[in-house]
C-alpha cells in the first residue's frame, strides 16, 4: 500500500511539472476572432474588439494564467490564418464539425445557440420539423446566409432548388434583408435576437422556431486550434472547466444573453 502511494505521489508530481512546463511554453497566446458577428464579436466606434467571444477569451486567458492578444480576422481566412501560424487559437463561434476537424482541432465546446430564420413580421417558415428537414419550406424565397458556415452548408445540402445568396458577414446579409434583396436570413438565434430587438430590426422578427440539428450544425462552438498544439488544448480546456465551475462563465453569458443558456450540457 505504501509503495502504491509513493508511486501515485511521484506520478502526481510528474503531472504537475508537465502541466507547468506546458503553461510556461504558452506564456502568450494570440487569439483570432471575426469582429463582425455581434453580439458575439464586433468592433466598436473606437476600433476595439468587443462582445461575448472577446470577454470570454480575456477571462479564459486570465483563468489559465497566460497573456492573450486578440486580433480580428475575416471569416473566410480564419482557418488558413491559424494553420499559417498568424495566431494560436480561434474564438469566433466556430462550430465543431467533422469537416473542420479534418484540418484543425478543437477545445471542448464553450457555447451552443440554435439557428433561426428571420424575416418580415408575419412571415412563417417551417424548415425543420419532427427532427427532419421540410424540403419545400423555402420554395419561392430568396435566402441570405453568411458563407463558409454551418448555416450555409445546411441550406446548400437541403434546399438545392432555392436561391441562396452568400455574404462575407452576417451584417451584410441583414442589410440586404432590410433592402428587400432577400426574403429571410438564417443564422445563430443569439446574433439575430440582438438585431431584431434593435432599431435596425424594426419590422422583422423570428419567423421560424429555433432548431439545432447536430448532424448539420455540429456539437457547439469550440476554440479552434492546430492539431499539434495539444498542450495548449489541455490548458484551455482546464481553464474553461474552471470558469464553468466558479461562475465566471455564467456572468459573461448573462451579460450578453440574459435569457439564453449558452452552455446547457
Amino acid at each position: 500500500m505504501k509503495n502504491w502511494i509513493k508511486v501515485a505521489a511521484v506520478a502526481a508530481v510528474g503531472f504537475a511539472i508537465s502541466a507547468s512546463a506546458a503553461q510556461a511554453a504558452w506564456e502568450k497566446v494570440v487569439i483570432a476572432t471575426e469582429g463582425a458577428y455581434p453580439p458575439f464579436n464586433s468592433v466598436d466606434k473606437d476600433g476595439n474588439l468587443e462582445g461575448f467571444d472577446v470577454d470570454f477569451a480575456v477571462k479564459l486567458c486570465e483563468t489559465a494564467g497566460i497573456e492573450c492578444e486578440i486580433v480580428a480576422q475575416d471569416w473566410d481566412g480564419i482557418i488558413p490564418g491559424l494553420l499559417a501560424k498568424k495566431y494560436d487559437a480561434i474564438i469566433a463561434q466556430m462550430s465543431i464539425t467533422e469537416e473542420r476537424k479534418r484540418s484543425i482541432d478543437f477545445s471542448d465546446y464553450y457555447s451552443v445557440t440554435p439557428a433561426v430564420f428571420v424575416g418580415k413580421d408575419g412571415m412563417e417558415v417551417t424548415a425543420w420539423k419532427d427532427d427532419a428537414v421540410v424540403e419545400d419550406a423555402l420554395d419561392g424565397l430568396v435566402v441570405g446566409v453568411q458563407r463558409s458556415t454551418t448555416h450555409s452548408n445546411f441550406l446548400e445540402d437541403n434546399f438545392p432548388s432555392v436561391e441562396i445568396r452568400m455574404y462575407d458577414t452576417q451584417d451584410n446579409a441583414l442589410l440586404d434583408l432590410t433592402a428587400g434583396r432577400i426574403d429571410v436570413t438564417l443564422a445563430d438565434s443569439g446574433v439575430l435576437l440582438d438585431w431584431v430587438e434593435s432599431d435596425a430590426g424594426a419590422g422583422y422578427s423570428f419567423v421560424s422556431e429555433t432548431f439545432a440539428p447536430v448532424e448539420f450544425f455540429g456539437e457547439g462552438a469550440g476554440i479552434g486550434l492546430r492539431k499539434e498544439d495539444q498542450d495548449l488544448k489541455e490548458i484551455l480546456n482546464k481553464a474553461l472547466a474552471e470558469m464553468l465551475a466558479n461562475g465566471s462563465y455564467a456572468e459573461i453569458n448573462k451579460k450578453y444573453f440574459p435569457t439564453i443558456n449558452l452552455h446547457p450540457r
